[in-house]
């Protein structure tokens, strides 16, 4: 492959992550409002531990595992504000 069609299947997966983290977002919100019907806190700590477990153990690289966590870190953080601005009903 050269440098184009390299490119252009970064682009294609760069696309694919979009929706993914699109379809993610929208299950989190689902979540988020049934959390909110149960009176349950937002931020789940021993859940965010699992999953980050998870993706260490299910890690093939070459991202190291820290990178995988930050990364992660950073999808759920912004699931979580999503479910906290639902749960305040904006």
């Amino acid at each position: 492959m050269d440098i184009d069609q390299i490119r252009q299947e970064i682009d294609r997966l760069d696309s694919e992550l979009l929706r993914i983290f699109n379809e993610r977002a929208d299950l989190a919100l689902r979540i988020g409002e049934i959390k909110k019907q149960f009176g349950m806190a937002v931020y789940d700590p021993e859940r965010e531990k699992r999953i980050f477990r998870r993706m260490q153990e299910n890690n093939p690289g070459p991202l190291e595992d820290g990178a995988i966590i930050r990364l992660f870190e950073r999808v759920i953080d912004e699931s979580r504000r999503l479910e906290r601005l639902m749960t305040k009903g904006l």
